[in-house]
């Protein structure tokens, strides 16, 4: 009866084990925020929720937040601005895609500080000024940082491949003060 029992517990174990490895390597995982780029959307050490599923071109959308393969050594968590086939421009702290104009709410808290200064937080540019290319190509997102004045984004990395994204940014779970689902 003893080894039964046993058995059973090395059963539930095992099957926990690999439904754990499963999620976090196919689903889910926990992702610790590094540097003030997306500040003040996500600071500096939050621990957020990635979602792994859902990153193919098609379920990318304009605004989500990605983590995505920067480098070989480092993973970046930026603002998607851009999809294939967009025109990107900025003019007078507005945000033109496409020649339509977009509101940012995410930025209000920063921009109006920066308004009170009479400066601008997101400063001029059209993608053609840092990719050289008019629109954003296919299979390619332009990725921008909350943080406009202090990320190292799409204006300075170029475009990153769809194929390079880990996941969208869904939850941020600790500090416990700090619990949000993200849009």
């Amino acid at each position: 009866m003893k080894n039964k029992e046993f058995f059973s517990w090395i059963k539930a174990i095992v099957i926990a084990g690999v439904l754990a490895f499963t999620i976090r390597t196919y689903i889910f995982a926990p992702i610790v925020v590094d540097g003030e780029s997306m500040m003040p959307t996500l600071e500096d050490h939050e621990r957020i929720i990635l979602n792994k599923y859902g990153t193919k071109i098609n379920d990318i959308q304009r605004f989500d937040i990605v983590v995505f393969h920067a480098t070989k050594e480092k993973d970046y968590i930026k603002r998607v601005i851009g999809l294939p086939g967009d025109h990107i421009e900025f003019r007078n702290d507005t945000l033109y895609i496409n020649g339509k104009k977009y509101e940012e709410a995410y930025l209000n808290k920063p921009k109006s500080e920066f308004e009170k200064m009479d400066q601008v937080f997101t400063l001029d540019f059209k993608l053609e000024d840092y990719t050289g290319d008019t629109i954003v190509p296919e299979n390619e997102l332009f990725v921008m940082g909350d943080n406009r004045r202090k990320s190292w984004d799409s204006r300075e990395i170029g475009t990153i491949s769809i194929d390079e994204v880990k996941g969208k940014a869904k939850l941020v779970f600790w500090p416990i003060k700090d619990i949000e689902i993200l849009r």
